[in-house]
């Protein structure tokens, strides 16, 4: 009796060598917020550095927008910076000053990592392993960035792992915006509006407020995509000319042409 054939093992999503390597970030992140968190959590918390910001407004906005970027690699409080920038600059300004350092940081951590990827990303895994990963991160992969833009550490874990997942960057920039515009809004506009830290029930808020304008935009979308495949699929009725009706140009060509053979 012939052996029957074993089915093909299915390629693990997330292969262990990523996963490991993801670890490993995040741990070297927990690592140096135990090194020197409390440190800057001290000179760059809202009430201290929206004091040194309005010392220095002239160009304090550039140190924030600095700082936000060096989030990527350092335990910065970015949440106490984006507050401090909207209380010293207002709403506006801030949000916006808050928001371009937050994406540029994300951009980055991104980009270092999607330039020299392949390469990488060949060495953690095999072919079809691969293929499912990258397969995975295409399905799930800007909710995941969504959702962790007001989370700690997890920003540059998702940017790492977009960059190894060849996440189509107009994708990967949709989902960045969308995590961090309304995060930095909401803590730009708690800051021009109270003038003091943020409370810490604020951080549900801005972990829920992206997923659920996300989560809507999608609805809009699917349902408009939706209502125009049905328009598409629906033939307008064809008004076909009759030959027999005399007043029809094609039969009345016709008759003249028959008129003029007899």
């Amino acid at each position: 009796m012939s052996p029957q054939p074993t089915a093909p093992r299915r390629a693990n999503a997330l292969p262990k060598k990523i996963f490991l390597v993801a670890l490993a970030l995040a741990l070297l992140s927990l690592a140096a917020f135990e090194l020197c968190g409390g440190t800057l959590e001290e000179l760059f918390s809202t009430d201290a550095f929206g004091e040194r910001l309005g010392t220095a407004r002239a160009y304090g906005w550039l140190l924030g927008m600095a700082l936000l970027v060096i989030d990527l690699l350092l335990p910065i409080p970015a949440t106490g910076i984006m507050t401090a920038l909207g209380m010293v600059y207002g709403f506006w300004l801030g949000w916006l000053v808050a928001a371009t350092g937050s994406a540029l940081a994300g951009i980055l951590g991104y980009a270092l990592v999607r330039i020299g990827g392949d390469a990488l990303a060949r060495r953690l895994a095999k072919p079809d392993e691969l293929q499912a990963f990258r397969a995975l991160f295409e399905r799930w992969g800007a909710l995941a960035v969504i959702g962790s833009r007001a989370l700690p550490i997890l920003p540059e874990v998702m940017a790492v792992l977009a960059g190894l997942a060849r996440m189509r960057f107009r994708h990967f920039l949709a989902a960045l915006l969308a995590g961090t515009v309304p995060v930095s809004a909401l803590y730009a506009w708690w800051g021009a509006s109270y003038g003091r830290e943020a409370p810490a029930s604020s951080f549900i808020i801005a972990v829920l407020l992206p997923l659920a304008l996300w989560a809507l935009f999608l609805a809009c979308y699917r349902m408009r995509k939706k209502t125009a495949n049905q328009t598409d699929q629906t033939d307008p009725t064809d008004q076909k000319s009759n030959p027999s009706d005399p007043s029809d140009p094609s039969a009345i060509k016709d008759k003249a042409a028959q008129r003029q053979e007899r």
